[in-house]
């Protein structure tokens, strides 16, 4: 992840002490009072399937030129989502569910193609795929973000499965106004699975091994939110050749971010 900040569009505001509070609150009630609206619009339009879902969207992040952040320790970000995204599906449709692809192969999709994937399906979620980075080569753990409240269990139990992992840090569940979680008409969700920028940590993202077990404590996690549909059968590591894939979408003048 390039920079959860600017992914806001927000500025730092400064407060001014010379300033009355009457009015302070001249401004400010007129912009609370749109945001609350528009928070309720948006919240309308999301679909409460947090509970009654069949099918998985699963979004591997990035992909073609545009490749998210990279290191040589952790290689690139679209080529670990991608892998990533490819073994949670199998897993996921061996308890039932049906399982859509964003992209399977290295190819980019802009956000606003991801969105209408996820929007196009009947019954669904939405799950990204993600790893990060930071000025800091300190900075490390897994972080999962959502922005609907129908996605906050969701975002949890993905979390807390995760973080459940051997020497796996935890920065939290946050909300974020990420494209692909505020154009959802579904509960959607954004895994950071790792920082690519820590060396010790962007070794352990480009394992094979970290990410099989970050894309099984994935699949756990959305098959315990519920349930699974059919008795879970064990799953070959190999990408299951029936899962399904959403059809490639046109280059988009601006890259992806998130």
């Amino acid at each position: 992840m390039s920079s959860i900040a600017s992914s806001f569009g927000i500025g730092r505001t400064e407060s001014k002490r010379s300033r009355r509070w009457s009015a302070a609150l001249v401004r400010v009630l007129p912009a609370l009072a749109l945001f609350a609206l528009v928070g309720c619009e948006s919240e309308s339009t999301v679909k409460n399937t947090s509970r009654t879902f069949r099918t998985v969207v699963i979004d591997a992040g990035h992909g073609g030129h545009d490749i998210g952040t990279h290191s040589r320790w952790g290689g690139t970000e679209k080529m670990a989502a991608l892998d990533t995204a490819l073994r949670i599906a199998p897993k996921l449709k061996a308890a039932g569910f049906n399982t859509v692809l964003t992209r399977n192969s290295d190819y980019f999709i802009p956000l606003s193609g991801r969105t209408r994937i996820s929007n196009s399906q009947d019954n669904a979620i939405f799950v990204s795929v993600h790893f990060n980075e930071g000025p800091n080569r300190a900075a490390h753990g897994v972080e999962t973000y959502y922005r609907s409240k129908y996605a906050r269990e969701i975002a949890d139990r993905i979390q807390g499965t995760v973080t459940s992992l051997p020497g796996v840090a935890s920065r939290g569940v946050k909300t974020a106004n990420f494209y692909v979680l505020r154009h959802n008409e579904y509960p959607a969700v954004l895994v950071e699975g790792g920082f690519f920028s820590n060396p010790a940590e962007g070794s352990r993202c480009a394992s094979p091994a970290y990410r099989e077990a970050l894309a099984n404590s994935i699949a756990n996690a959305i098959i315990s939110q519920r349930g699974p549909l059919q008795p879970v059968q064990p799953t070959s590591p190999a990408i299951a050749a029936t899962t399904a894939a959403a059809p490639t979408v046109g280059p988009a003048p601006i890259p992806a971010t998130r």
